[in-house]
């Protein structure tokens, strides 16, 4: 298997041989590094990498090992079959999820024999797991509960695809209802080995933990001593679920075969559980309305002997990730998005009246994922990272001095070599009078002296910080190394910026956001080096209705303009999108309840439009449905507008098949070239 990592790495080099600037095809090809976990004696480091091939429109997980003494690198597991979750039983031994024929199943490795064994047999699979020192084990996987119109009616049996519909949330942001819910079972381990299936603990509940479509294992956790296990579980259907976002935690007791709500009456989002090293305290993560899905995320600590619960981040005005207790449970460590970065910090609770949070990291880059060991060698930390100029890759972390070391360099092999553009942050005054981060990234081998078409980026979310994210599809790197400034501002409705900068957005998204995107834009083109007659606007979902709602308000700055499914009539969205909390929140309601927050609406604009317009939309977006970009593209068309439209029937909000991806890039440079670079 080292040889294998080998070649991979050949491989990767010389697909950039020769190459000087990024490309779609080196950009869509890079490796994705995810999942670090070091071993309890920080001897080891294992990751995720999923390898992306273009020729056959496919990606593969693979588990590496890292040995940090003699910085030796082998793929543990990998070569055809994807691999993920993978986890330190003890220093020698690693659990993962592999596909198989029956579905994915939990196996074990043996890191220094290489002898496996797999652990489950679970019929059609599992999604998820977790294993307890003690032997017990919880996976989660799907059930069904509800049945389709052919086995309602059996005399029906060429009945394909018809649905019969009573309620809502029947479809969500890519996928349809399948019939099946996600529960959770539990079990316990027999020389290693789960025999036959595990106890359903939410049997005849039509919920799901974790929850769909994005939750995962971090949702669902054994107490120290495994005899306690703790989900994430939103326990509402139809109209309930969704306006509401209030999921809770529920604690079953193995032994007692019995389940408790810990978090009855908060009503946001209430996620991430952990247990203190001595089970004696539970940590989590929590919003508190419960219809807004980018409230700010607390981090919460509760007594379990008498479920007295502290908000530590009260007076913290940041959102808060991937929170896990010390070795004594006395220090917390999170990630949190500060200034539009995601840096590590430490939250001291010896007592828990007087928290004290501090920033470990201050660097301009964004800390995903993170891991870590106490042992005679101290605090050993992994974590992921990744900036505008660089992909994610695995880094140590001094949790003493704040500094990182690169550990891994599987993207190298694609895009080591290339040039990247200079990232420059600079803050813009807004319309009334406030202090905009803006990060400005210039083509390599920038000249002050030319002048180069440029683009204001609009982000989406749409409260989702205009962070130091690299991309593999709104990436500014790529955008740079086709000769475009790019100018990303951080405008009002994104977090990390403190939550009153985050709250202003709703209620009003063709306000004081489209005002500050203006500034950005505007402030930029007084450089001589900004060819102020060659600006375009591109943007995805909210950066989607921002560019549609330019497009009719610019008064003649841009030149071109690029859609990515975005919302074009509000009104139309609010009945046809799918989480209605979310339009809820940020409309203040129905539209023949609230109209004042529909008056922004793009299509209101739209006898305006004079400048030509990409439209992409996929058929599988449920988030933002389809015919926003139909509309947007026919209302075009009428308007005799140069416009063109790219549509993807096997895509949801994203655009994730990598030969769709390159098609994306490509369509997305030839029209901004032919409007932007040629008079």
């Amino acid at each position: 298997m080292k040889n294998l990592f080998f070649v991979f790495c050949l491989f990767l080099t010389q697909l950039s041989v020769g190459q000087d600037l990024m490309t779609p095809e080196l950009l869509i090809s890079t490796p994705r590094v995810s999942e670090p976990a070091i071993s309890p004696d920080g001897n080891n480091v294992l990751y995720n990498i999923r390898s992306i091939s273009i020729k056959d429109n496919s990606g593969n997980n693979d588990v590496f090992l890292l040995n940090l003494a003699n910085k030796q690198n082998i793929m543990l597991v990998g070569g055809g079959k994807s691999q993920s979750q993978a986890r330190w039983m003890d220093n020698i031994r690693v659990s993962f999820i592999e596909d198989t024929d029956d579905g994915p199943q939990v196996f074990e490795i043996n890191i220094q024999t290489m002898a496996r064994k797999q652990i489950t047999k679970i019929t059609g699979g599992v999604t998820n797991y977790g294993i307890a020192a003690n032997g017990s084990i919880w996976y989660s996987a799907d059930v069904k509960m509800d049945k389709n119109p052919a086995e309602i009616y059996p005399d029906l049996p060429k009945v394909q695809g018809a649905r019969i519909i009573d309620g809502l949330m029947y479809r969500h942001w890519n996928a349809w209802s399948d019939y099946t819910y996600s529960h959770v079972f539990v079990g316990k381990l027999k020389n290693g080995v789960l025999e036959g299936q595990g106890t359903d603990i939410m049997e005849n509940e039509k919920f799901d933990s974790p929850l769909k479509p994005f939750g995962g294992a971090e949702q669902i956790t054994f107490s120290p001593d495994g005899n306690f296990l703790i989900y994430v579980c939103k326990k509402l259907n139809g109209t309930a679920a969704a306006t509401s976002t209030n999921s809770d935690l529920y604690l079953y007791d193995l032994n007692k075969k019995t389940t408790l709500n810990l978090t009855e009456g908060m009503p946001g989002y209430d996620n991430n559980p952990q247990f203190s090293p001595d089970g004696k305290k539970l940590l989590w993560l929590s919003m508190e309305e419960a219809g807004y899905e980018a409230d700010k995320n607390r981090l919460f600590v509760m007594s379990l002997a008498d479920k007295k619960r502290v908000d530590l981040s009260a007076n913290f005005d940041y959102p808060v990730s991937n929170a896990y207790f010390d070795k004594t449970g006395n220090t917390i460590y999170f990630i949190a998005e500060k200034s539009a970065t995601t840096n590590l910090f430490s939250c001291n609770i010896s007592n828990l009246s007087k928290p004290i949070i501090k920033e470990i990291t201050n660097e301009l880059a964004d800390y995903q994922e993170l891991s870590f060991t106490e042992n005679g060698k101290g605090i050993q930390a992994v974590a992921t990272k990744m900036s505008i100029e660089k992909p994610t890759e695995v880094y140590s972390v001094n949790f003493s001095d704040g500094t990182s070391q690169r550990l891994t360099f599987a993207t190298q092999g694609t895009l080591g070599s290339l040039k990247m553009g200079k990232v420059e942050k600079r803050m813009i005054k807004t319309t009334d009078n406030k202090e905009m981060l803006t990060w400005v990234i210039y083509p390599p081998n920038f000249d002050p002296k030319k002048k180069y078409p440029t683009l204001l980026y609009c982000q989406g979310g749409p409260q989702s910080a205009v962070s130091q994210f690299f991309s593999f599809r709104w990436n500014f790197q790529m955008m740079a190394a086709k000769g475009y400034i790019v100018v990303a501002p951080n405008r009002r409705g994104l977090p990390s910026f403190g939550e009153k900068w985050n709250d202003q957005i709703a209620k009003d998204w063709g306000g004081m956001a489209m005002k500050d995107l203006l500034s950005a834009i505007d402030d930029v083109s007084k450089e001589p080096y900004v060819d102020k007659d060659h600006l375009g606007a591109v943007g995805a979902s909210f950066g989607g209705f921002s560019v549609y709602w330019l497009a009719g308000n610019h008064e003649k700055r841009f030149k071109a303009f690029i859609a990515h499914c975005g919302v074009f009539n509000l009104e139309s969205q609010y009945t046809s999108t799918e989480e209605l909390f979310f339009a809820n929140h940020d409309m203040g309601g129905p539209y023949w309840k609230n109209s004042e927050g529909y008056s922004g609406s793009p299509h209101r604009f739209v006898n305006n439009w004079d400048t030509p317009i990409l439209v992409i939309h996929n058929e599988k977006d449920y988030r933002v449905p389809l015919h926003n970009g139909i509309e947007a593209f026919t209302t075009a068309q009428l308007q005799n507008v140069p416009s063109r439209f790219l549509y993807f029937p096997d895509e949801g909000h994203w655009v994730t098949k990598p030969q769709n991806a390159v098609l994306w890039q490509r369509v997305f440079f030839e029209w901004l070239d032919k409007y932007l670079k040629n008079d």
